[in-house]
This record gives C-alpha cells, sequence and structure tokens, in this order.
C-alpha cells in the first residue's frame, strides 16, 4: 500500500513538476508581443506581478505571522527574485530573443560557485567547477561569440542582470543563514514557501510600482491586440496567460511538485524550462535558433544542473525557485527549492 501510494506521488510530481515548467516556460512568448505592441517592458512586469500579487492576497493572510518572523526574507524575495529578475528578464527579451535570454539566465548557478568560491574563499567541487566551464562554454555557443555576437549586447547584459538577481537573492539569505540563524531555524518552523512566494509578489509589486509608475501606461493598448508571428491575439488574453499560467500556477504547482520529487528529479524538469520557451518562441513567434545554438543551449543547461547539483548545501532559508537557473537545491522540509526565480 505504501509503495503504491509512494509511486502515485512520484508519477503526479512529475506532472505537475512539468505543468509547472510549461507555465514557466510561457512567460516570455506571452510578454513579448505585449512588449512589442507598444507598452514598456517594465508596464508588462508590472502587470503581471500586481496580478498575481492580487490573487495571491488570500495566501498571504493566511502566512501573514511571516511578517513578523521573517521580514528580511521576504523583501529581498520581493527585491531580488521577484522585481529583479523580471524588470532585467522581459526588457532584455525586448532585444533578443527569448530562448537566449533565458539561457543567459541559467549562468546563475555558475556565478553562485564564483560568489562561493572567489569572495567567500570556500572550496568548491571538481564537478562544481566542470558544470560552470560547460555553462559557459554553452553560453558562448549561444550568442555566437565567433560571430562577433550575434545578439545586442545590451540585451545580453539585461539577461545576465536577471541571473546576477538571482545570485543576489542567494547570497541575501546565505548571509542570512550564519551558525545562530540556523540555531534558530532548526527550533523553528520553516517558513512555508507559498506564503513566501505571496509576500515575495506583494513586495515586488510594491517595489515596481515606484520604478514602473503603472499611472503613465498606455491602458488602451491592453483592450487592442498583439501581433503573434503574423496571427493576432486580445492583449487581455496575453495578460491573463502571463498572470494565471506563467505566474500563479507555475509557482503553485512547482512548489507542490519539489515535495512530491526528489530535488534532483524536479531540478532535471524545471530545466525543460528553457527547452519548452524556446520551443515556444519558435513556434508562435518564429525566433529560430541555428543548430550551434541549439548544442550550446543544452550545454548550458547540463552545467548548470551539474553546478547546481554540487554546489554547498544551500542556506537555512529558503533559496528563491523560478525564471531562471530551474535546478533545485536540497531544501529542508516546507522550504522553497533553489534556482528558479518568477519570469
Amino acid at each position: 500500500m505504501h509503495a503504491s501510494s509512494g509511486v502515485q506521488g512520484r508519477s503526479a510530481g512529475l506532472g505537475l513538476a512539468l505543468v509547472s515548467a510549461l507555465a514557466f516556460g510561457g512567460s516570455g512568448v506571452a510578454a513579448k508581443p505585449l512588449i512589442e505592441a507598444g507598452l514598456d517592458p517594465l508596464h508588462v512586469v508590472w502587470l503581471r506581478v500586481a496580478g498575481a500579487a492580487l490573487v495571491m492576497l488570500p495566501v498571504a493572510w493566511r502566512h501573514r505571522n511571516l511578517v513578523r518572523e521573517r521580514p528580511a526574507l521576504l523583501a529581498g524575495f520581493g527585491l531580488f527574485a521577484v522585481a529583479g529578475v523580471q524588470a532585467f528578464y522581459f526588457a532584455s527579451i525586448s532585444r533578443i530573443p527569448v530562448g537566449v535570454a533565458l539561457l543567459v539566465e541559467y549562468l546563475a548557478p555558475a556565478l553562485v560557485l564564483g560568489w562561493v568560491r572567489f569572495v567567500q574563499r570556500r572550496p568548491v567541487t571538481r564537478a562544481a567547477a566542470l558544470g560552470v566551464v560547460l555553462a559557459v562554454g554553452g553560453l558562448a555557443c549561444v550568442v555566437e561569440v565567433w560571430a562577433g555576437l550575434g545578439f545586442d549586447l545590451l540585451g545580453l547584459l539585461l539577461a545576465l542582470g536577471a541571473a546576477c538577481c538571482q545570485v543576489g537573492y542567494f547570497v541575501l539569505s546565505d548571509h542570512g543563514g550564519g551558525q545562530d540563524g540556523r540555531d534558530a531555524a532548526e527550533k523553528a518552523e520553516p517558513p512555508h514557501p507559498v506564503g513566501v512566494i505571496a509576500y515575495g509578489l506583494i513586495v515586488g509589486a510594491v517595489v515596481l510600482t515606484v520604478v514602473a509608475r503603472p499611472w503613465g501606461m498606455d491602458w488602451s493598448l491592453l483592450g487592442g491586440s498583439a501581433d503573434m508571428d503574423g496571427g493576432e491575439v486580445p492583449a487581455w488574453l496575453l495578460l491573463g496567460w502571463i498572470v494565471l499560467l506563467a505566474t500563479v500556477l507555475a509557482y503553485l504547482t512547482g512548489v507542490v511538485s519539489v515535495r512530491l520529487l526528489s530535488p534532483q528529479v524536479a531540478g532535471v524538469v524545471a530545466c525543460l524550462e528553457a527547452v519548452i520557451a524556446t520551443g515556444l518562441a519558435w513556434v508562435l513567434l518564429g525566433e529560430h535558433l541555428s543548430a550551434p545554438q541549439l548544442v550550446g543551449g543544452f550545454t548550458v543547461l547540463v552545467g548548470a544542473f551539474i553546478a547546481q547539483s554540487s554546489a554547498p548545501k544551500a542556506p537555512a532559508g529558503p533559496v528563491a525557485a523560478g525564471a531562471g537557473t530551474g535546478v533545485p537545491a536540497e531544501p529542508a522540509e516546507g522550504e522553497l527549492s533553489g534556482g528558479r526565480a518568477p519570469h
């Protein structure tokens, strides 16, 4: 009976992880037509985060104790993993293909290991170093360095900024996870991941309201349509896709899947996010990648997975799960999986 329940749980977890990867992977594909229709990337980010925050308000109220118990964690998640990652990611896809922007974000595990090795001066394994080399080499193929960077340099830098925001959140969590913090964390209940997500979206919405100033947005564009590779799609439908599917559904299914699967299996499935995003952009937006870029993209994913899997044990606080590097670290019960930030 227990074995049967375990198999059913793993099957359900695998299905939910696939749904989460598909939902996350579609965010850029839905956002890019809105940006090309005239909406500023920051306004699209604000609409996504504010809309998802409204949907998650009941969850935030249920976990309102987190405001008192983990204010730094919620602020860091909202500022870096929500506002920072999404703002940089959506700005980057306004200039470069969706698949390329997402693959650049997969450098985050390599950047984390660089921080650990050169700033904290802690040793890393040979496998982790190999993962970094693979990720960087694969990225060189994705951006076609032999052709003098075939993509917009600013767009690539913006995508790298999204990766750095993920690293910033990891570092913030690790900084707050010193020995005293770890001892306290062992005595206290770990923060509920869905509650952290809800408050992260609220904090992100507040930050983005100040930065994006949505009162200056051309709201009439949401009543029109956007071009998706020659076809007209209602703008409100794309916005609903971004808010409900690519954010709320993606997070909820992702959190549940990590609880049902081992972190390693969830990490492998999460890597499909980049593949799904590239495939959707190919079919729906007509953004074709060359054979060397596809090989490079696969190499980036393999390197990111090796680097994240070989990283030092995650800090006591949860590391943001999402938009980006999709490979969970070893989470404690009830914590967020590492490496994914909403995008």
